[in-house]
């Protein structure tokens, strides 16, 4: 194992290869077809962190378990990151609509003519 910096353990390819059960040319293959992106070190030698392992865990699940070829992993693991990115949205949306609803007044928030009256939680006695 190898130390990259900023202090996160990295492994270099012979250790990964052997814990996962595959060829280091596998990885290497995987790799080239942009699946992993290892990082390197001064003397280019592959370093995998632990992002890269739970990739590569996914990779392997995805090809050994469910029989999907190196193309349509390449589509599913860029549908999970673009859903990771708009859950991301989502919630920043959502955290922005909070923070405005807390300075905006009750009585600003009531619809004209509402049918279910709004009850302002934070002036309520217990």
């Amino acid at each position: 194992m190898a130390t990259r910096k900023k202090g996160k353990a990295a492994y270099m390819i012979s250790s990964v290869a052997e814990q996962y059960g595959v060829h280091p040319q596998t990885l290497r293959l995987y790799e080239r077809e942009g699946l992993l992106k290892p990082s390197r070190s001064e003397g280019n030698t592959r370093l995998y962190t632990d992002d890269d392992l739970e990739r590569l865990e996914v990779i392997l699940k995805l090809t050994r378990d469910l029989g999907v070829n190196l193309a349509g992993v390449e589509i599913i693991l860029n549908m999970r990151e673009k859903m990771d990115a708009m859950q991301q949205q989502i919630e920043q949306f959502v955290s922005t609509l909070s923070d405005l609803a807390r300075h905006v007044p009750i009585e600003e928030k009531r619809p004209q003519n509402s049918l279910i009256p709004i009850i302002d939680v934070r002036r309520r006695k217990p």
